[in-house]
């Protein structure tokens, strides 16, 4: 990949990006993929607290990439003196600390005080929201770009949701109605540090408090009463939907959670002056799925999906689970090289504000490789943008679109994913 001279933001601080452990399986892809498709004169650091095995990392990269100027190394402790010092001298600031209700937190706020732009990939959104509610003020005084859940599991949802609004909103002049997407295709293997992550939710907060972060404007800067179509009694009691262009649908593990994502997305639209242009619409819904693979199988992926939601809120079966995965640990370079997700999703134009009711979009996305190193690329890749971008002016975000939709989709091609809409009758 070609790897030309770039023509970043002049911001006066000792580094471009580093990356905050950066010794753990995420954090590793995350160096490897900076080495190898940034800028060779990128100024970097890998950091945590192991030298030992920091030198690894930064040992790796030089194996991958021997024309690569960096990563420095830089020892830090997790505690807010020394990570709000690194976090002074970097631009961005990308943090693999999981889970992050735990050791999180220092990070989030040494970025949002002192004006440093943040990037993780968490995947606890109570932990997202409780950030939200202590820090937004902070990083919109000090102009600080916040953006959690960069993950495989969040941020592809999120600009596919933007890619098919996009395009119904330019090919048919009218805010958007509805979007619905499906996790068409996935094939993974998740990493120790994932389940560990995952399963501390249910450690660290009651299920009320993790019902009420997924409720779909929870995350959203502006309240809204516009909600999804209620369900059908057959669909509450089999999990199946039919979606036009879609086809039939059942629960998706991550649907809640990507809900709550999309709609803050859809708020800082309309609150920020830099976003308003791509703003959604007032009427704007959102719902996830996966498809369905028929009938039977639609079904009994649903009561799986329930059945292990049950399990995990049983403190034994969360205890084996830990067991099972170790921490620092994921799946095998090889193995993951065929892994894969596609989603697909369409998007239908407002029908009171729009002649073209029964036409709608149809986008796709995919990406074939290992699932952590996609993770990896959208980390880096949005650091990238931000450094690169000259309309990345805004302030206090948390959404994945921290600067223009061409600017965003530009960055998710470089990782070899497909990224496609059509038009298409209903």
């Amino acid at each position: 990949m070609e790897k030309s001279k770039p023509r970043f933001k002049k911001h006066g601080r000792r580094y471009d990006i580093v990356v905050f452990g950066a010794t753990g399986y995420s954090g590793s892809l995350t160096a490897e993929h900076i080495a190898t498709n940034l800028p060779s004169d990128l100024k970097w650091a890998v950091a945590g607290r192991s030298v030992e095995k920091l030198s690894r990392v930064v040992a790796r990269c030089k194996e991958l990439a021997p024309d690569c100027s960096g990563p420095e190394i830089e020892v830090c402790q997790l505690n807010h003196k020394e990570i709000t010092a690194l976090a002074k001298r970097t631009f961005c600031f990308i943090a693999i600390v999981g889970p992050y209700s735990l050791y999180g937190e220092h990070a989030f706020k040494a970025c949002a005080e002192n004006g440093t732009h943040y990037l993780d990939c968490t995947p606890e959104v109570p932990w997202t929201l409780s950030m939200i509610q202590k820090y937004e003020a902070s990083a919109k005084a000090s102009g600080a770009c916040m953006f959690p859940q960069c993950a495989m599991e969040f941020a592809p949802s999120d600009l596919l949701t933007w890619a098919v609004a996009a395009e119904a909103r330019s090919k048919f002049s009218s805010p958007i109605g509805d979007v619905v997407l499906e996790l068409h295709q996935l094939r993974s293997i998740p990493s120790g540090g994932t389940v560990h992550t995952l399963l501390n939710l249910f450690d660290q907060y009651s299920l009320k408090t993790l019902n009420q972060s997924v409720k779909p404007y929870a995350l959203s800067p502006i309240p809204n009463s516009i909600l999804a179509p209620k369900k059908t009694f057959w669909s509450s009691l089999t999990g199946l939907t039919h979606v036009p262009g879609l086809g039939t649908l059942t629960t998706s593990v991550t649907g809640k959670a990507n809900e709550a994502i999309v709609f803050r997305t859809w708020g800082l639209m309309q609150q920020e002056p830099g976003l308003k242009n791509e703003f959604y619409g007032s009427k704007f819904t959102y719902r996830e799925y996966m498809y369905a693979h028929g009938v039977i199988l639609g079904m009994m992926t649903h009561y799986s999906v329930l059945t292990c939601f049950l399990l995990i809120l049983l403190p034994p079966f969360r205890s084996l689970l830990k067991k099972l995965f170790k921490q620092g640990e994921g799946p095998n370079t090889e193995k993951a090289k065929n892994e894969v997700i596609e989603l697909r999703a369409v998007a239908n134009p407002d029908a009171e504000a729009n002649f073209n009711k029964n036409r709608q979009v149809f986008g796709k996305l995919s990406y074939h490789g290992s699932m952590y190193y996609l993770t990896a690329a959208l980390l880096a890749q949005g650091a990238r943008t931000l450094l690169e971008d000259d309309s990345a002016r805004l302030t206090g975000e948390s959404t994945h679109l921290p600067v223009s939709g061409k600017s965003i989709s530009t960055a998710f091609r470089r990782l070899g994913s497909k990224f496609d809409t059509e038009i298409q009758n209903l």
